[in-house]
This record gives C-alpha cells, structure tokens and sequence, in this order.
C-alpha cells in the first residue's frame, strides 16, 4: 500500500499546448491539493553491502516507476537511481518544468538531491545523501535549485524482493515537512513556448527569477534579484554559445532562489517585530490598567484604615456606655463586610482577566486553552499578555503569596507528564517575576496530568488541561466558602 495517501481535487481547464511540451491540441492543467499520512522511510545502518529498492509512481504518475541501488558507507549514503515513464512535467502546470528527487529524513527535513532530467521519459542520478535513514520521493518543480518540495509528489520508494533484510523501516513524520511555495506573479495558462535551440535550463531560469520577483524580491533583496535578472539577459541573448547560456542560466536560477530565500526571512523577520509591538502595546495598556487599580486599593486601604480606627475608639467607649459598645461592634462587622468585599472585588478584578474561583486555599485563576502547545511549556502570545495583566493586579494588593500549578493533558508517559509540567509551571512563574512579582512571593510545582478539568478524549478538552493554575493567598484570602 503506498505510504502517501493523494487526494487531488482535479480542474481540467482548456489550454492551448505547445509543441514542445505537450501534444497540440487541448489539455488539461491539473490543480493539485496532496494531504499526506505518514509514510515510511528506510534505514541503511546496518546494510553491510548494497541493496536494491523501488520507485512506484503515484495517481498523478501511475506509469512512472524506477530503481535504485543503495550502499552505506563510513560517513554517507550512496544512491544511484534510475527512472522511466516519467511524463513531462509541464503536464501538471505551466510552472513546473523538471523533476527533483529529495531525501526525507524521520524528522521531516527534505535535502534536495538533484535534479533528474529527461530524455523520452528516462532519466537517472547518483548522489550522496550524509544521512542513513531517510525516505526517497520525486516531485514536480518549477525549477532543480527549489530548496523545499512542492506537492506533486510523482515517485516514492518502496521495498522489492532484491531489498536488503537489514534494511528497516521507519516512520517518517511527514506531518512536521515544510513545503515549498513557489508561486509564479501571473496566472497560470499555456505552457512557454520552447525552442530547440534555446538550452532547456533558460527556462527554468526565467520561472525562477518570476517566483522571485512574485515573493517580492525586489524590495527585500534588490542586489541579488538584479544580479538574477542579469544573468537571465544573457542567458536569454541569442548570440551567446550554448554552453555560456546553460551557465548564465543556472547562475540565474540559484541567484533567483537566493533572492527569494532572503525576501522570505525578511518577511519573517517582519512580521515577528509586528507581533512584539502589538504585545508590547497590550502590556502597556495592562499596565494603565494596573495602576489604576493599585489607585483603588489605596482608596481601599485609607478606607479600611479609618475603619479601623474607628473600631479602637469604640472599644475604648465601651467601658463607658453598652450603646457604645454595639455601636463598636456594629462597625466592627462592616468592616469585616468591608475586607469580604474587598476580597471579592479582587476576585472580580482576576476573573475579569482569566477564570478566577474561591476556595478555602485562596482565589485559583485557571490558565487553560490559550497557555501552551502539545509537548511544549513555552507560554503562547496571549498567555503572557493575560499573566501581565495578572501581575498588575496583584501587585496592587502588597503581601499576596502566589503558587503556579502545572498541568499535562494525559498524552504521553506520566514521567515525561511531570516534567513537562514542571517546566510549564516554572515558565508562569519566571514570566510573573519578570513583571515585578518578588520572587520570594511565588512558588512553582508540576502536578503532570493529574486533576483534568475537562475530558482528554477530544483535542479541545486536551487543550483546556494544558494549563496552569495560580493559587493566590494571603491575609484575607483564604477564607471564605468554595465557589
């Protein structure tokens, strides 16, 4: 059974091919969408000699097949690779023009081994890959320098009977391989028209220097895009020799991916500073919010003060006069009414923020489904925005005592549980020092995947136990009833 299960959602538009690519007449521009489960890929450690393995072409290319033999050196693999029944590449878009066969590592990281060029249909290749467990596909692209796989998956290996019994099998994480997104500045329609004596290379060179400048290379990499579209002039020139065309062209071709790589770290890079101003603006706006709140307390604290005062004097009359006595008494009682509500409106303020409840241990603000990813204990965006917003409040309310609580849905092993979170606890609580809570007022412990708050049969309910949860305490807290 293949190990890439395809499902293509086919759109036969009518174009008009061109003689060198395609037959004459109208063909169809297949639009391609590849989901992909995990496949396998092979591991050649312990081949001590070499090994034949297959090529079993996929939907998109069910006549193409090959072969390889494979032998495991010192430090390298070496492949040499045969292919048949390859149809043009063109057939699947007007962007691709070559095949490229890639390595696959178990983790999901694609080494591009070179290109593979056709001749009636046939072609082969023999390289060295450094590593010894990967898994072997051809694809589709634009042009042989593409640093990622595009989706058109045509070939994958497979076992024969001539494979080596040492050679194992090993589950590729597909899922975490990054693709390759090469998308050209003009909509698709008919295939470039090709000439004989036009080196077949100068075509790939100008799809190259397109997907650059349809990234937006000029602006993010303008020294490299012209030294791209330089090197395309003259391997466009006419009077230029063959052989000084095919190597302006292939100097385009890797000048335009250089371009387009920079263009997509810079873009990255952009985006990244976007997001920490928007952070910062809403830590900023936390922090207008906490000061003001800091503004109540002190209103509350001068209040509670008088209170107080007022009490003492009322037991001192109370030797006097009974009536002074329950008037002391009765502002006694408001002002313990006073300290409730204060304790509440605290509760109110945490809440406000993130789920806040009472208990006999103090007020737990619970942190769940917008904390962590799987396996992961660093905070996410939003999570650090809503703990500095947690921080201000309780920097307003001096003597408070804080303990961070981690927790684990119940995937994985209950030791790898623990300390994933411990790590998520002691991540809340490096992020609340960091925005002015003493150190000395908070502790941290992971309690794995014990007491889930919600069903771990379901990616939500595993979402919302990724949490953690802040026990808050301390004078006028810890009592009261459970909420």
């Amino acid at each position: 059974m293949s190990s890439w299960k395809l499902i293509y959602l086919i759109t036969a538009l009518t174009l008009q091919a061109q003689p060198s690519v395609a037959p004459q007449g109208s063909v169809p521009l297949y639009q391609v969408t590849v989901v992909q489960s995990s496949a396998k890929a092979m591991d050649y450690s312990r081949l001590n000699s070499d090994t034949s393995i297959g090529f079993t072409g996929t939907v998109l290319a069910p006549t193409a097949k090959g072969e390889a033999r494979v032998a495991s050196k010192a430090k390298a693999t070496q492949i040499k690779a045969r292919f048949e029944g390859l149809p043009a590449a063109s057939g699947f878009g007007s962007e691709y023009l070559t095949y490229v066969l890639w390595a696959v590592s178990p983790e999901g990281r694609a080494t591009n081994l070179g290109e593979i060029l056709l001749t009636n249909g046939r072609g082969s290749l023999k390289v060295t890959e450094p590593l010894q467990s990967f898994a072997l596909v051809v694809t589709a692209e634009p042009y042989f320098a593409v640093t990622q796989p595009s989706e058109v998956v045509v070939l994958e290996n497979a076992m024969v009977k001539s494979t080596d019994a040492q050679v194992a099998l090993v589950d590729a994480k597909f899922s975490l391989l990054r693709r390759g997104q090469y998308h050209m500045a003009t909509k698709p329609g008919a295939p470039v028209v090709m000439d004989k004596k036009t080196p077949f290379v100068v075509y790939q060179a100008q799809n190259a220097v397109d997907i650059a400048s349809a990234a937006g290379a000029q602006t993010y990499a303008p020294d490299a895009f012209a030294k791209a579209q330089q090197q395309l002039a003259q391997a466009v020139a006419v009077g230029g020799s063959e052989k000084d065309r095919t190597k302006a062209a292939r100097e385009a071709v890797q000048s335009a991916e250089d371009a387009r790589l920079i263009t997509v770290k810079a873009q990255d890079a952009e985006r990244v500073e976007t997001e920490r101003k928007q952070a910062q603006a809403k830590i900023d706006q936390a922090k207008i919010e906490a000061a003001e709140a800091e503004a109540a307390k002190a209103a509350a604290d001068r209040s509670r003060l008088v209170a107080q005062q007022e009490n003492a004097n009322l037991k001192n009359e109370a030797v006097v006069s009974a009536a002074a006595l329950a008037t002391a008494d009765s502002s006694r009682q408001a002002a313990m009414q006073e300290n409730t509500d204060l304790r509440e409106r605290l509760r109110e303020q945490l809440n406000a923020v993130l789920q806040t409840r009472a208990t006999a241990r103090g007020l737990i603000v619970n942190m769940s489904g917008v904390t962590f990813k799987t396996n992961e204990a660093t905070l996410l965006p939003i999570a650090r925005e809503k703990l500095s917003k947690i921080a201000g409040i309780i920097l307003a309310h001096p003597g408070l005592k804080l303990e961070c609580e981690g927790y684990t849905d119940n995937q994985g092993g209950d030791e790898l549980n623990q300390r994933l979170s411990e790590k998520r606890a002691q991540s809340a609580r490096d992020f609340l020092v960091t925005q002015g809570i003493s150190p000395d007022a908070i502790t941290n412990r992971g309690l794995g995947k014990a007491s889930p708050i919600d069903t771990n049969d379901t990616a939500a309910g595993r979402l919302n136990n990724r949490r953690v949860e802040l026990v808050v305490s301390g004078a006028g807290i810890t009592t009261g009833t459970t909420r």
